[in-house]
């Protein structure tokens, strides 16, 4: 069941995908863990900043179960729905409630502007607060706020200090339910992690800055990774 109650339907598919990959989550509240990965092709946003601008096209038709069958193969029991933006694809709960059933973890990594409360509620939501750096604020679905879980994240990805100031600023004004993590993330090479850090202790808020640690192990480049 997802968080309004309703039993999952059947997979038909097809899903478009740009990669299925092993390797450790770089990012969230589960960043280190191994962890396999469904990229799906698409994103309804441009985000100035954005590092997977080859998922936005292209990718691969699969079957649901061949999505199913390529990410259980390498037997880590952790599976990340990402893209592009996983949430295009209609059927995107429903894929993960296929993993969950098979008793893998799953995480949704999102942009935050479709409706999350179509997710499984097992399932950790890793959700994108737009910032005005990314030149998609406008697309923030607020309401997302309320569908929010234990174990899920709210992440800020942030170019600058303008855009903390506002992240800040989102933080004292929506209420944040219990038990979710709120990640502050530098757009890597051009925020100093050293900056977001000093603004973060100066004004004592209570986030986790989170580090896109796959670019450190691999660079910034690699892809598959």
């Amino acid at each position: 069941m997802n968080r309004r109650g309703e039993i999952f339907k059947p997979l038909r598919g097809p899903f478009r995908v740009t990669e299925i990959f092993t390797s450790i989550q770089g990012e969230s509240s589960l960043s280190g863990f191994p962890c396999t990965f469904v990229r799906l092709t698409g994103c309804g946003l441009r985000c100035t900043w954005c590092d997977t601008p080859y998922a936005f096209t292209g990718g691969e038709t699969l079957t649901p179960d061949d999505v199913v069958a390529r990410a259980t193969g390498p037997a880590i029991p952790f599976v990340c729905l990402t893209g592009g933006e996983p949430m295009d694809h209609p059927e995107c709960g429903a894929l993960a409630q296929a993993f969950l059933d098979r008793n893998y973890r799953v995480s949704v990594e999102t942009g935050g502007y479709h409706d999350i409360s179509t997710l499984p509620n097992h399932a950790a939501a890793i959700v994108d607060v737009k910032c005005p750096g990314s030149a998609m604020e406008s697309r923030n679905r607020w309401a997302n706020f309320q569908s929010l879980l234990p174990g899920d994240d709210l992440k800020f990805v942030l170019l600058g200090e303008p855009d903390y100031a506002y992240a800040r600023r989102v933080l004292s004004e929506r209420p944040i339910p219990e038990g979710v993590g709120v990640l502050f993330s530098p757009v890597h090479g051009r925020l100093d992690p050293r900056d977001l850090v000093g603004w973060i202790v100066r004004d004592h808020l209570p986030v986790r800055v989170n580090l896109q640690i796959h670019k450190y192990v691999w660079g910034p480049d690699a892809t598959g990774v």
